[in-house]
C-alpha cells in the first residue's frame, strides 16, 4: 500500500475517533463515525484479494446502515425534545434506536454476523484496529447516553453475546475468527454492566484492548492464521509462543492474570445490584470461551508436529515491534495485583 495513502488513512482514523469522543452534538459524533468508516476501508481492502474486497463491502454496508440508524435516532430525539446534546437523549424510541445502531456498529448479538467475516477477510494488523480502536467511539457514545438506556434490553443483548461468542467460537479453526468471537463475548461483559456502572465498562474495554493487542501482534510475528499452522509455530520463537499461552489464559479470565480483574469486578457489581442469577449465567457462559482459548494455547505450546522441520530459531525479530510486544505482554499478564488501586 502507498505510504502516503496509509498515512492519510491512519490520520483520518485518529481524527474521526477524536471528533466522536470529544463531541457534544449528535451531528459531530455521526461525522466522526463516518470518517472512521471511510478511513478503515482502504486498510481492509489493501491486499486486493477477493476476500478482502468482500470484507470491505460488508463492513461499509453494515456501518452505513448503523450510521443512518444513529442519525435517525438523534433526529427523532431532537424532533420530540428540541435537544441535540448527546447526554440529553431522553425519548424512549430514540434510546431503542440508538441501542440498536451502536449494537450493529460494535457487533453485539443479534447484529454480529458481519464481524467474524470482516476480520477473516483482512490482515491481522487491520483486524487489530477493527477489534480495538474502532470499538472505542461507539462505546463512548454508549457511556454518554447510559443513564437513559433500557437495562433489560442491554442485559438480554449482553447474555446473548456472551453465549454466542463462546458457543460459535468452539467450532472455528481460523485464529482471526476465534478472536472475533472472543471480542463479541467480551462486548457482552461490557454491555451488561453499562447501565449500573459505566466506568467499569470503560475499564473492561481498556483491559480487553490491553490483552488483545499482544495476541494479535504475536500471531502476526509468528505468521499464524489457522490452528494447523499453530502447532509448528513454537519452533520459530519459543519464548513468545510460551507467553502466548499466558496471554490467551488471561483473555479467558483465569485468576492470577489481568483478565480476571474485569470479570471479578463486574460479577461483584451485578451481585450488589441484586442480579445474582444474571451474574451466575454470564460467569458460566464464559467457560465456553475458556474451552477455545485452552485449545489455542494447547495447539500453540503443547502439540508437537508429526515431523519437526529443522530450521534456525528466529531469536532476532523486528526490533521496533519487540519492545512494543514485550510491554503489552507484561501488562496483559501482571496487572491483577494493582486491582486494589
Amino acid at each position: 500500500m502507498n505510504p502516503q495513502a496509509k498515512l492519510l488513512s491512519i490520520t483520518s482514523l485518529f481524527l474521526g475517533s477524536t471528533i466522536t469522543i470529544t463531541s457534544n452534538h449528535w451531528i459531530m459524533a455521526w461525522t466522526g463515525l463516518e470518517i472512521n468508516t471511510l478511513a478503515i476501508l482502504p486498510l481492509i481492502s489493501k491486499s486486493h484479494h477477493p476476500r478482502a474486497i468482500e470484507a470491505a463491502t460488508k463492513y461499509f454496508l453494515v456501518q452505513a446502515a448503523a450510521s443512518a440508524l444513529l442519525l435517525f435516532s438523534s433526529m427523532t430525539n431532537a424532533w420530540y425534545t428540541g435537544q441535540w446534546d448527546i447526554t440529553q437523549l431522553t425519548h424512549p424510541t430514540s434510546c431503542l434506536l440508538l441501542t440498536t445502531a451502536i449494537s450493529i456498529k460494535l457487533g453485539l448479538v443479534p447484529f454480529h454476523f458481519w464481524f467474524p467475516e470482516v476480520l477473516q477477510g483482512t490482515s491481522l494488523t487491520t483486524g487489530l484496529l477493527l477489534a480495538t480502536a474502532l470499538k472505542f467511539p461507539p462505546i463512548t457514545l454508549l457511556l454518554l447516553t447510559s443513564p437513559s438506556l433500557n437495562p433489560t434490553l442491554l442485559t438480554i443483548l449482553a447474555v446473548a453475546s456472551t453465549a454466542l461468542g463462546g458457543w460459535a467460537g468452539l467450532n472455528q479453526t481460523q485464529t482471526r475468527k476465534i478472536l472475533a468471537f472472543s471480542s463479541i463475548s467480551h462486548l457482552g461483559w461490557m454491555a451488561i454492566i453499562l447501565v449500573y456502572n459505566p466506568k467499569l465498562t470503560l475499564i473492561t474495554f481498556y483491559l480487553y484492548c490491553l490483552m488483545t493487542i499482544p495476541i494479535f501482534l504475536t500471531l502476526d510475528t509468528i505468521k499464524t492464521l489457522k490452528l494447523t499452522t499453530m502447532s509448528t509455530a513454537w519452533t520459530k520463537i519459543p519464548p513468545l509462543t510460551a507467553t502466548l499461552m499466558l496471554m490467551l489464559l488471561s483473555l479467558a479470565g483465569l485468576p492470577p492474570l489481568t483478565g480476571f480483574l474485569p470479570k471479578w469486578l463486574i460479577i461483584q457489581e451485578l451481585t450488589k445490584q441484586e442480579m445474582t442469577p444474571t451474574a451466575t449465567i454470564i460467569a458460566l457462559l464464559s467457560l465456553l470461551g475458556l474451552f477455545f482459548y485452552l485449545r489455542l494455547a494447547y495447539c500453540a505450546t503443547i502439540t508437537l508436529p508429526p515431523n519437526s522441520i529443522n530450521h534456525m530459531k528466529q531469536w532476532q525479530t523486528n526490533k521496533s515491534t519487540k519492545m512494543f510486544i514485550t510491554t503489552f505482554i507484561t501488562l496483559s499478564i501482571m496487572l491483577l495485583p494493582l486491582s486494589p488501586m
